[in-house]
């Protein structure tokens, strides 16, 4: 892209003006569409050091009420940011619906840098490229605008640009040691960010190049991109997107109807075992944080199923500094104006913690799928971004065990009861308990659907027969352990 790159004839300073005015009235004009509309748009400036991004930046957000975008500058990965998924920095900064989001380097320049310092293999890249090609892709199929920009200069140009910068006091600042390392190997660079250009420019998501040896030329062409970009979304934004085969490999596992439930554990057994395993589980968590390991814990299932009491005998285990237990409801309307995936991104572990949810991910499969809180393009769709999301998390490492709390009709019916009876349980019980059990088959129908395509084999699911809740809080412990062995050999 770069070395074949013919670059636009740049007009003279009075046709600049003009445009520019033309590009900031519209702009100015757009901001109040994508709020109507609610589209959220993710601008990514790139490019080589000293190339003007974060001063065509500055100008082009004087166009847009304050309120209405935010800027990050995302320079190297803090220590605390160094123990999450490679995309977890990005990810939790995607804008909400109807703003802008700008950010003054990203992925590219993480990725490229790097990659020209040694610190990640061939294989290594090919997989943080798989990796950003599924999160752009994601956005753009969830409605966002993805902008990407990449600012070009020689290198005489950069040259010229990092001694001026070096020579003044107040912009000495500017220049620091990657820039300087980027201009002694210039060549070496190029040919990074060509193959990266090229590895990643998506139809959904393309690059543009911009020559910015000089800056009001290049604010234009920012601008003028951006806007067109912009009137093409918002005409586009009713659009369905096409669904996406899965390209994971699935296990096959029973429907619910198939699940026997007949498994049950005597008091003085389960006691016996829960104390065993409990033992074991307190040592591996040890190991776990030692040895800088993952997990992350789903649990889904029936109403009353007894998920929580499930989720206390594994706490029990663990210490209190190690672990977090994340109850998922409904979204806040801060959460439901982005990508659904979104809040659960930010809840995700540091490396040697554990993160346990209560409800999950797939609710958009289940709750907002039979609710309508989704269109029928958006839960089809979320199988295979469901399967990315999970491939990212096993691919960085992380242990995840998947749990579906299985119990039956007549089960669930007596200890609804039960809860409306007992003053110190009534709150357990819900309008909506009752509601979601007048559309149980609907449910379990996409509920075998879910297991189905989602049984992956770096995440699959595991039942819990839970008519005994003995029995499946010791059938959680002894899966929980032996996952976590595996992962530490």
């Amino acid at each position: 892209m770069l070395k074949n790159w013919n670059k636009p004839q740049c007009p003279e300073d009075e046709e600049i003006e003009k445009r520019l005015a033309a590009a900031r009235a519209k702009l100015a004009v757009q901001q109040m569409q994508l709020k109507e509309k609610k589209l959220p748009v993710l601008v990514l400036f790139e490019g080589w050091g000293a190339a003007g991004k974060g001063s065509v930046l500055g100008k082009v957000i004087r166009n847009i009420d304050p309120r209405f975008f935010k800027v990050a500058t995302m320079g190297k990965p803090t220590t605390e940011e160094a123990r999450k998924p490679f995309l977890y920095r990005y990810f939790v900064q995607i804008p909400e619906a109807g703003k802008f989001k700008f950010l003054d380097g990203g992925w590219m320049d993480e990725i490229t840098r790097d990659r020209l310092y040694g610190a990640i293999d061939e294989e290594s890249y090919k997989k943080r490229i798989e990796s950003v090609k599924r999160f752009e892709r994601q956005l753009t199929d969830n409605g966002y605008l993805v902008v990407k920009f990449f600012f070009q200069i020689s290198e005489k140009e950069q040259k010229k640009r990092l001694k001026l910068l070096s020579e003044e006091k107040s912009t000495q600042w500017r220049v620091n040691e990657d820039d300087s390392w980027q201009n002694k190997h210039y060549e070496k660079c190029m040919e990074v960010f060509e193959q990266y250009l090229c590895d990643t420019n998506q139809s959904t998501a393309p690059w543009y190049l911009v020559d910015a040896k000089h800056k009001k030329w290049a604010e234009l062409q920012v601008l003028e991109i951006l806007v067109s970009s912009i009137d093409t979304a918002l005409k586009n934004s009713s659009l369905a997107v096409p669904l996406l085969q899965n390209q994971f490999p699935l296990i096959q596992i029973p429907k619910l109807a198939e699940v026997k439930l007949d498994k049950e554990l005597s008091e003085e057994e389960y006691k016996k075992k829960l104390d065993k395993y409990q033992s074991r589980l307190r040592d591996l968590h040890n190991e776990l944080y030692r040895r800088k390991v993952p997990v992350i814990i789903a649990y889904e299932g029936w109403d009353a199923a007894g998920k929580g009491g499930n989720i206390k005998r594994i706490t029990e285990a663990l210490d209190p500094r190690g672990f977090e237990v994340h109850p998922i409801a409904s979204p806040e309307p801060h959460e439901k104006a982005r990508h659904y995936l979104w809040r659960f991104w930010n809840r995700l572990p540091k490396t040697g913690h554990i993160a346990i949810f209560d409800r999950t991910w797939y609710g958009r499969v289940m709750v907002e799928r039979l609710e309508g809180f989704c269109s029928e393009n958006d839960w089809q769709r979320a199988y295979n971004e469901i399967n990315e999301f999970e491939k990212e998390l096993s691919d960085w490492g992380a242990v995840i065990i998947k749990f579906w709390v299985q119990i039956d009709k007549d089960t669930q019916l007596a200890r609804f009861k039960d809860r409306e009876n007992t003053p110190e349980k009534r709150w357990k019980i819900t309008d909506e308990d009752w509601r979601n059990r007048e559309k149980w088959d609907q449910y379990e129908d996409a509920i075998d659907e879910m297991l189905k395509k989602t049984n992956t084999s770096y995440a699959p699911w595991h039942v819990l027969e839970s008519n005994d809740k003995k029995y499946a809080r010791i059938k959680a412990l002894k899966i929980v352990i032996k996952e976590i062995e595996k992962a530490l050999g």
